[in-house]
């Protein structure tokens, strides 16, 4: 019985397929998180959410940022983008059953690996959330998300602001505070005051501001995190740090961490990808 986390597939089933086959996964035997972005900018969302609705209660995932973005389309809130590869779901002939698949999915999950904490996000965790808050707030949007007011929800989701946490923040301003922090946070200040608009390597944060799991005394350091998103970080396995986007969608490879018996064996399995995007604007 093994613990596999899977970075970015933004549609790419063909590659999640192959890389499934490459880490032998058994549904009957073995537990499959995947790390957010199932949708979006690959050829095959729709496959890619009816392949992982199919494993059943053997594989999870978290929502990213593209998997808010689909809800957010499929309710009127939010219109495709010029990149956006999501007919093949919202054209579905089980459209309904995808999205509300989708929209029961979890903004953060915890596993205890060898007696450790092992917190599972897709972007960040700011630096004011222990792992115990992190997993309460992500709660908070959860309940949301399933509930009866998720149209009216996605329509006030998306924003900027408030830039920093205050646990003093209600309704919809701490809401979109957590959604942005699990799942486009980057980049941040000491404070925790986010920075949405750079998305480079972590070697060039803009002034003042560094990547997330750098502020000092973080809260949830104390947890192994394992986190998507940031394709051009790429595949970071260091203590208390788990890294997973390693660009398929970019023409990269779609990667898998085999979790052993503690957090100190991680095993990093890929697959290599055809390019379905080419960065940049």
């Amino acid at each position: 019985m093994a613990l596999y986390l899977i970075g970015d597939v933004q549609g790419c089933d063909e590659a999640l397929g192959r890389l499934l086959q490459r880490i032998d996964f058994s549904p009957s035997r073995d537990t499959l998180v995947l790390l957010g972005d199932l949708v979006n900018r690959g050829p095959a969302s729709d496959d890619v959410l009816r392949r992982v609705q199919a494993l059943g209660g053997a594989a999870r995932s978290l929502l990213g940022n593209h998997d808010l973005h689909l809800l957010g389309v499929a309710h009127g809130a939010r219109k495709s983008g010029r990149k956006d590869t999501l007919d093949g779901v919202l054209d579905a002939p089980d459209r309904d059953a995808l999205i509300d698949w989708l929209r029961h999915q979890a903004m953060a999950l915890h596993q205890t690996v060898g007696g450790r904490d092992l917190l599972m996000v897709h972007a960040g965790v700011l630096p004011q959330w222990s792992v115990a808050q992190t997993l309460v707030l992500a709660a908070e949007v959860e309940a949301v998300l399933r509930g009866p007011t998720l149209g009216e929800f996605v329509r006030t989701m998306y924003g900027n602001e408030p830039a920093q946490w205050d646990d003093a923040l209600t309704d919809t301003a701490r809401l979109r505070a957590i959604v942005n922090g699990l799942t486009r946070l980057r980049f941040c200040t000491a404070e925790g005051v986010m920075d949405f608009d750079t998305k480079d390597s972590a070697d060039a944060p803009p002034a003042g501001f560094m990547p997330w799991f750098e502020v000092p005394r973080r809260r949830s350091a104390n947890a192994t995190v394992a986190f998507g998103h940031w394709s051009t970080l790429g595949w970071i396995d260091r203590p208390g740090l788990l890294s997973t986007d390693t660009g398929c969608v970019w023409g990269g490879c779609l990667s898998a961490a085999r979790i052993g018996a503690t957090l100190d064996d991680i095993e990093h399995l890929e697959v290599q990808c055809d390019q379905a995007q080419k960065p940049g604007a």
